[in-house]
This record gives structure tokens, C-alpha cells and sequence, in this order.
């Protein structure tokens, strides 16, 4: 099978050339466009969340030999959440390679952080089928990279550190507000902001409230504590 020029140019950019081409087909095809006989990314996706969730495990207990599990579970959940894997999607430009059904490009689906992070967990597992488990380990650790060794700071929870920080100074805990909504209503993109007594804001936006929530958040921690 060949490759068209979009997706040979994503192979470039994710460091891998794909013995079996049509792994890295379904991997950036989207349910909106997928067909019976070639399907889309969500089984891939299922296969590259384990894959993933186990590179991560092993890269953990090897960078702290002795970290408890307590310590490790929040750095584990912040390297494998959608918002990382959305993160590294937009590091290789994953979004412009992908395949969308009409419905999906009008609502600005190759921007979505959900479908991104689907994405990303497909070529993961595309990866792994194509060439077997350390080729995928090396390209999980190499594209994470430094967000492996920067974990546990990453690992807070933003919304927890936001209050404890109000807290210390007597000030009453942050406020989170929904400034706008977009998208269909299958999948809604919110945009919250956080708000200090101090008149200090920042503003976060997801595909869940809750992930809109702690981005605001992580934005205001940003803020308050440069």
C-alpha cells in the first residue's frame, strides 16, 4: 500500500516507517469516516492505552527506585491522561494527518483534545503492531521525553494546589466559572475561569468540565506563583 504525502510527512515527524502501512491508516482514521472493511482507531486505541500504560509503569519505578505507589499512582495518571496524550498529538502535528468525516472537520475536530488523545494512543498501538513492544517503548519515551522526568510537579492536582494556596494567605477558595461552550452537543468543548478574591483569573478549555477546570487552574498556579 502506498502512502500519501500527508502521511508519509507524519511518519517523518513521529520517527517511525510502518512495515504494514495500513496500521498507520486505521490509527488516524476517525470513526466519522471509518469503513467496514478498514475500520477506524477505536480498537487500536484500546490496544495503545495498555501499551502505553505499561511503558510509563517501567519508565516510573526506574526514575525513582523508591518512590511508594502512592507517589507513583498521580505521576502515573499524569503521564497516560488524555491531556498528555493530546499534548505530545499536537508536539508531532498527529491533527493534520488524521481522517474526519465532514461533521467532524466543521466542528474543528483535528483541534479536539479528545480525539487527539484517542489518536495518539492508536499510532501508539500501531506502532507496537507494526515492529513489537520496544520499538513502541522507544517511541513512547523518546516522544514523552523530559514530561517523564518532570512528572511529579506535573502530577498535582491543580485545583487542590489552587485552594491550599488561597488557603495560606486567608483568602477564600477560587472560584470556577464557565465563560463559553462550543461544539455539537456530543462533544462539547467548555471554557472555565478561575477567579482568586484577589481579582486574579485564568482561563482553561476541554472537552470535560472537569479537565477545563484544573487546566484554569494549573493557568492561575502559573500566574500566581511566577
Amino acid at each position: 500500500m502506498k502512502l500519501s504525502a500527508e502521511l508519509c510527512a507524519f511518519q517523518e515527524r513521529l520517527g517511525h516507517t510502518f512495515a504494514n502501512p495500513e496500521l498507520l491508516v486505521q490509527a488516524l482514521t476517525h470513526a466519522s469516516v471509518g469503513s467496514p472493511t478498514r475500520g477506524d482507531y477505536q480498537r487500536l486505541e484500546f490496544l495503545g492505552d495498555r501499551v502505553l500504560g505499561l511503558v510509563m509503569a517501567e519508565a516510573l519505578l526506574e526514575e525513582d527506585r523508591a518512590a511508594s505507589e502512592g507517589q507513583l499512582a498521580p505521576r502515573f495518571n499524569a503521564l497516560v491522561r488524555k491531556e498528555t496524550c493530546a499534548d505530545v498529538a499536537r508536539q508531532i502535528d498527529l491533527g493534520a494527518a488524521l481522517k474526519l468525516g465532514r461533521s467532524e472537520m466543521v466542528t474543528g475536530g483535528r483541534r479536539k483534545q479528545a480525539l487527539l488523545g484517542d489518536a495518539m494512543e492508536a499510532v501508539i498501538a500501531a506502532v507496537y503492531r507494526d515492529a513489537g513492544f520496544a520499538t513502541a517503548q522507544k517511541l513512547v519515551r523518546r516522544l514523552w521525553g523530559a514530561r517523564i522526568h518532570q512528572v511529579e510537579e506535573d502530577a498535582r492536582d491543580a485545583k487542590t494546589a489552587l485552594q491550599e494556596w488561597a488557603q495560606a494567605r486567608k483568602l477564600p477558595p477560587p472560584t470556577y466559572t464557565e465563560t463559553a461552550r462550543s461544539g455539537p452537543d456530543h462533544a462539547p468543548t467548555f471554557t472555565i475561569e478561575a477567579r482568586l478574591e484577589t481579582g486574579q483569573t485564568a482561563r482553561g478549555t476541554a472537552t470535560s468540565k472537569r479537565e477545563a477546570q484544573q487546566s484554569a487552574a494549573r493557568a492561575l498556579l502559573t500566574e500566581v506563583d511566577g
